[in-house]
């Protein structure tokens, strides 16, 4: 027994002084951080009353900081000081802070000037006792800790969430989740987090070297709405993809930086003026007479998986509402000149043209239209489709003078092509399957790849026999990303366009939180 004591007390002494040395007290830890022997009387009861105070009276001074209650309820100590104080990490990120103005941010949105006087004041540790620092350290915790995340969260996800603020934005943007801010605070070093994060792609900095040069407020407006869109997180998974954009009234089928191919397109049509007022009557009223129009093209995501030749065009309610029943009850013959079916609890009518219109309440209507495949179809001989929740997709068109215009935001809000068959082979990857379409909308066999590509549909009345719709499925799907920027980069310099549906302005206001 005498040996086991003689050799036990020791060791388990050596182990007690081994592991307190290993675990170094708070105030030690602040000792080493902030290079003062006066926290060596560091008191943690006496500092999570004064960061508790502290914590909630910045929190009513900035609604925002209640984002770190849960972070803090944890662990009130001063981690973010003692890890990153100095040139560990602090002095970076208010550097970054500082320069923050370079992606359209104002530094105060960061509390920058008051996180650097708190710096400088612990610094110079005029304290005449430990107890005297408490308020500075527990105000530089909460500051610095909102500020990082703060300022990563904005680069890494954008200021705004489109979707709050857009009625028709469908993309899933990525969001910080419940884990992005014990992730952030638990960073091990903070200035390569900061390093990492800043946006390096080649659109972005040139409007980034723009906005920093420019003068004028109306430009830089623009500058900064479209850098806020390049930093939301798309779900795009390859760099090969189709995007429409929306104010451009392009669309471009991109392989990285390479250019597939290109086309004019037309889109949903501006929502009346004083929409919102509009509505809110309509809702009052219930009067169709009073409902706004909306047709603006949204912004979405999605696959293309189909294509359909000479499709039939199932007619919305919303349109059969508003036009057809109009026009069907005006003239008799007006369904049959335009090739459109009617049907009844899918029957269909013989002769539509007997149907007394002025019986039926036109926001109650019991009948299905169908436009057959033909000349005169309104989606032309091709479309493209995709899963969305919105019902829109890519077709040919009837009218092919509507590319001339300069103003092509015209359509019901799907999105009418160009150059459809040249769509049609790009994404074809089965020469067997393009070959089956050249087909089926009663075209010649076409032998040269060019001639594939450069290929025109024109609409010929006098086709015989009537062509039948067919659905082909594609080997690999395309992604489609429908998109809305009113500035990028192109060939050296920045491409404006005309802010069609008034979305930067409501972007702008949205964004008023960093300004």
């Amino acid at each position: 027994m005498k040996t086991f004591i003689a050799i036990f007390f020791p060791a388990a002494l050596i182990y007690f002084f081994v592991v307190r040395s290993s675990n170094p007290s708070t105030g030690e830890l602040l000792v080493e951080s902030l290079g003062k022997e006066i926290y060596l009387d560091f008191d943690s009861v006496k500092y999570d009353s004064v960061f508790v105070n502290e914590f909630n009276r910045l929190c009513k001074r900035n609604e925002n900081v209640s984002l770190l209650k849960k972070h803090f309820s944890n662990n009130v100590n001063p981690d973010f000081i003692i890890r990153f104080f100095g040139a560990k990490g602090l002095d970076s990120l208010t550097n970054h802070l500082g320069k923050s103005f370079v992606h359209g941010f104002n530094p105060e949105t960061f509390h920058t000037k008051e996180i650097k006087d708190l710096i400088i004041a612990l610094k110079a540790n005029n304290f005449t006792n430990v107890d005297g620092s408490y308020s500075k350290l527990a105000q530089l915790e909460i500051l610095s800790s909102y500020a990082f995340l703060k300022y990563t969260s904005y680069l890494k996800f954008g200021v705004v969430n489109p979707k709050k603020i857009y009625l028709r934005y469908n993309i899933d943007v990525k969001q910080a989740d419940s884990l992005f801010i014990p992730q952030m605070l638990s960073s091990v070093n903070i200035v390569d987090t900061l390093n990492a994060i800043q946006i390096k792609t080649k659109q972005y900095i040139a409007l980034q070297r723009v906005y920093l040069s420019s003068k004028n407020d109306s430009l830089k407006k623009i500058l900064a709405v479209n850098m806020e869109r390049l930093r939301w997180v798309l779900p795009l998974k390859s760099d090969k993809y189709i995007q429409v954009n929306i104010p451009d009234f392009r669309l471009v089928y991109f392989n990285g930086e390479d250019t597939i191919t290109t086309m004019k397109v037309c889109v949903g049509e501006k929502r009346d003026t004083d929409y919102d007022k509009k509505i809110k009557i309509y809702e009052k009223t219930g009067d169709l007479a009073d409902k706004p129009n909306n047709r603006e093209t949204p912004q979405l995501f999605g696959n293309i998986k189909t294509i359909y030749s000479n499709p039939e065009w199932n007619i919305p309610e919303s349109i059969a509402q508003t036009e057809i029943y109009t026009m069907a009850r005006r003239n008799s013959s007006y369904l049959r000149r335009h090739n459109i079916l009617v049907y009844h609890k899918n029957k269909l009518i013989e002769n539509p043209s007997n149907i007394r219109w002025y019986k039926y309440d036109r926001k109650k209507l019991p009948f299905l239209f169908v436009q057959q495949s033909g000349p005169g179809n309104s989606l032309g001989k091709l479309k493209f489709m995709f899963p969305n929740s919105s019902s829109v997709y890519l077709h040919d068109t009837n009218v092919k003078s509507a590319f001339k215009l300069n103003n092509r935001a015209i359509s019901h809000g799907c999105i009418r092509l160009e150059k459809p068959l040249q769509l049609a082979w790009h994404i074809m990857d089965n020469e067997t399957s393009f070959e089956k379409v050249i087909t089926e909308l009663g075209l010649k066999p076409l032998v040269e790849s060019a001639e594939k590509k450069n290929i025109v549909l024109k609409q010929d009345k006098t086709e015989k026999p009537p062509l039948k719709p067919m659905r082909f499925l594609l080997d690999n799907e395309t992604a489609l990303l429908i998109t809305y920027h009113t500035a990028w980069a192109k060939n050296g310099k920045i491409e404006y366009r005309k802010d069609v549906y008034q979305m930067d302005d409501k972007l702008w206001v949205a964004m008023k939180i960093i300004r």
